[in-house]
């Protein structure tokens, strides 16, 4: 498998719905679904975005900047995950409440068939909102074309969205946090204002993760990153001002902060 674009198979699978609601996070793949399928059918197509405090701003911004140079039909909510205890206290499966939450909240504003930005690389993880999308019986455009990251940042920068093609990954901000450590709104706006301080010392797209764990904060960044005493002294200084442990910085790790059992 090339990484080619596949549009045309991802046409096809657009072309057997009448409409769509395409749940966007803000990030690469729902970006590009949304814009790819808009552009293909704009009349058919519903963009749903969810605010919470495990959105960054900066997403929701992003999601507001493409819908009025797009002109997408878009409706900005609020999930209700929050309101939820069993997502509050972070089990293994909390993204299970979270996203069935949100589909909940997209099924009583439309009665289109809700569309995911899933690709076949999720597929490869714990992805319990997985379970929470088949029970909504919502569809996954890039895996039913066999579309992969790689193949969706390519679709992307063909249809002219460099900047949406070169997002670094961006899962919620409850996924910084430890399982077993509750969510907490004020937990997760330290997070967002830590990894924005640091995003202005990295190349645009690196990634960059602020670890809530049981034995403090941890700083995690990529290859693309490199390893300065600066960021160390900002996350220290940051944590110190919050009242809260700095552990150090380690090399990111995609899902370190699961536990499973």
């Amino acid at each position: 498998m090339t990484d080619a674009p596949r549009d045309g198979a991802l046409a096809a699978v657009l072309d057997c719905h009448d409409s769509l609601a395409i749940a966007v996070s803000g990030g690469v793949d729902s970006m590009t679904l949304a814009t790819f399928a808009h552009r293909r059918t704009p009349r058919a197509i519903k963009v749903v975005h969810a605010v919470s405090p495990a959105v960054p701003a900066a997403a929701s911004r992003r999601v507001r900047e493409y819908a009025a140079a797009e002109e997408w039909d878009l409706t900005v909510t609020g999930a209700g995950e929050f309101d939820d205890r069993r997502y509050r206290e972070n089990p293994a499966d909390r993204c299970y409440f979270c996203k069935s939450k949100l589909y909940q909240r997209i099924r009583s504003l439309t009665s289109s068939r809700i569309a995911s930005g899933a690709n076949l690389d999720d597929l490869g993880d714990y992805r319990p909102g997985l379970i929470a999308a088949s029970e909504a019986e919502v569809i996954h455009p890039y895996i039913v074309a066999n579309m992969t990251k790689a193949m969706v940042r390519a679709l992307a920068r063909d249809l002219g969205l460099a900047d949406i093609a070169a997002l670094a990954a961006q899962p919620c901000l409850a996924s910084r946090v430890e399982t077993g450590i509750v969510i907490d709104a004020d937990e997760l706006g330290f997070i967002e204002r830590v990894e924005a301080r640091l995003a202005v010392l990295a190349p645009k797209g690196a990634t960059l993760r602020c670890r809530i764990t049981h034995k403090g904060v941890v700083a995690e960044i990529g290859e693309d990153v490199a390893s300065t005493p600066t960021i160390a002294e900002i996350v220290a200084t940051m944590c110190e001002d919050a009242g809260r442990d700095f552990v150090g910085i380690r090399p990111y790790r995609r899902g370190s902060m699961f536990r499973r059992g």
